[in-house]
């Protein structure tokens, strides 16, 4: 057991607190990002509101292969770290950084040249997609720095070090909140750019966020330093991340997936049912912040646990984190059903589009509860190199629940039926991910640590 994996000493319960909290606010400050993107493009008009219904899935989607890059690289050198190989870890922070970056390259220029064929395959109208294209554009090109600060943070969480992750995810919201309302809708005189000001102030947010997190980094027991690449099995170093990234980005990415073709279904039902849907997803985002920085956070605590061989302490890890998501996942969904119209207001003046808003919200937040239990679950399962039964379960969740539930019922239910897809597939998912990832942390560890051996 290495003296820098902290997080295999003292209170288990503590480090979760410990490690949350920050996370919270760090994942706070970039739904506040989502919330206000959706403020500003609001003003513009209810189809640059229907536009981003359509990119939201898309950006999270792409988002999601960045998390799972993040993932694989927390996973690797949280593992390390427990099992006491700083120096791999230190190889393995190095090559993963450079890793993201060249793949953003690669992603970023497919997804640039798939702008049109892509959004006319999920049903995005002819007179939204040049909007769409205003952001998607610039989003496509950005996608290096997204990477590359996707796989820095993941450096930094695979030591415990949840405080500067926050503090480098409230730098890229600053710089949104100011940007914002310049490049969106213009203010002071200055003329705003619309649905490209918003991409170009989040490439602006992701390049800060890089060098914030170089500069905290540096001063870490892992710095950055290209040097050490050389001396790196690439292949063996690249084979260990992606078996945990890998499978990691496609559960994420699923999700968003499932959430376009349900877009697409409600396309049908007209313009306000989707632009209320893609509103009151924004909010939802929000509200389930602490149950993300729950599943950011375990990761760490569970994998430098299950490397040092401390695998009680990684189960009691997943169990405290479990009650806390269907604490609060039934306690805040009670909240928003209660003043679903309310938050609908804030949005629009539309009552077609707060209609479909509140209805949306009354249906889906009994599922928050599952959701937390998803997503902490696969951030265990992860952290433990299992990320291929974390994708089985989010592929399970989404085309044998998710889908078939909205496609089969949407003729008697309508919109209802898009809305009771998500609650059934985050119920089902949740429980079904609970277990799977508690057998696996009670079954005997491997008797080599993988995903941590060479170089």
């Amino acid at each position: 057991m290495s003296e820098t994996a902290k997080l295999t000493r003292g209170s288990i319960r503590g480090h979760l607190v410990s490690q949350t909290l920050p996370n919270i606010l760090g994942v706070a400050a970039l739904m506040s990002v989502a919330l206000l993107n959706a403020y500003y493009i609001g003003r513009l008009g209810s189809a640059q509101l229907a536009a981003v219904a359509f990119i939201f899935p898309v950006v999270i989607a792409v988002s999601s292969l960045g998390v799972g890059v993040m993932v694989g690289i927390n996973s690797v050198i949280a593992r390390s770290l427990g099992a006491g190989d700083v120096e791999q870890a230190a190889r393995r922070a190095n090559f993963g950084a450079v890793f993201a970056l060249a793949t953003g390259a690669v992603l970023g220029l497919a997804l640039y040249l798939l702008i049109d064929p892509l959004f006319r395959l999920m049903q995005a109208d002819s007179a939204l997609r040049p909007l769409i294209r205003e952001f998607m554009a610039p989003y496509a090109l950005g996608l290096p720095l997204l990477l590359l600060q996707m796989a820095l943070n993941g450096v930094l969480r695979g030591q415990g070090e949840a405080r500067m992750n926050s503090l480098i995810s409230l730098a890229y919201a600053a710089i949104n909140w100011v940007l914002n309302p310049f490049l969106i809708t213009g203010a002071l005189g200055i003329g705003g750019l619309g649905l490209a000001g918003a991409a170009y102030a989040m490439l602006a947010g992701y390049g800060f966020a890089c060098l914030l997190a170089l500069w905290f980094i540096a001063r870490t027991h892992l710095p950055i330093n290209p040097a050490l690449i050389r001396q790196c099995r690439m292949g063996e170093s690249a084979r260990a991340i992606m078996r945990v990234a890998g499978p990691a980005a496609l559960s994420n990415a699923i999700n968003p997936v499932g959430l376009a073709v349900l877009t697409g279904l409600l396309a049908s039902e007209g313009q306000a049912a989707v632009a209320g849907f893609g509103a009151a997803g924004r909010l939802q985002s929000f509200a389930v912040v602490p149950l993300l920085a729950l599943s950011g956070s375990i990761g760490a605590i569970v994998g430098q646990n299950w490397g040092a061989g401390e695998h009680d302490r990684a189960r009691l890890a997943l169990f405290e984190a479990g009650l806390f998501c269907l604490a609060y996942g039934l306690g805040t969904g009670a909240l928003l059903w209660l003043f679903g119209d309310w938050f609908g207001g804030v949005f629009s003046s539309d009552p077609a589009l707060i209609e479909a808003f509140s209805t949306y919200l009354a249906i889906s937040v009994w599922g928050y509860a599952g959701f937390g239990l998803l997503i902490v679950a696969n951030g265990a399962l992860n952290a433990v190199d299992r990320s291929a039964y974390a994708l089985a379960q989010s592929f399970a969740r989404v085309f044998f629940l998710m889908l078939p539930f909205a496609w089969l019922l949407r003729g008697t239910w309508g919109a209802d039926a898009i809305y009771g897809a998500e609650l059934v597939a985050n119920l089902g998912g949740g429980i079904v991910a609970a277990f799977v990832a508690w057998r696996v942390l009670a079954a005997p560890p491997r008797p080599a640590l993988s995903g941590a051996s060479g170089r």
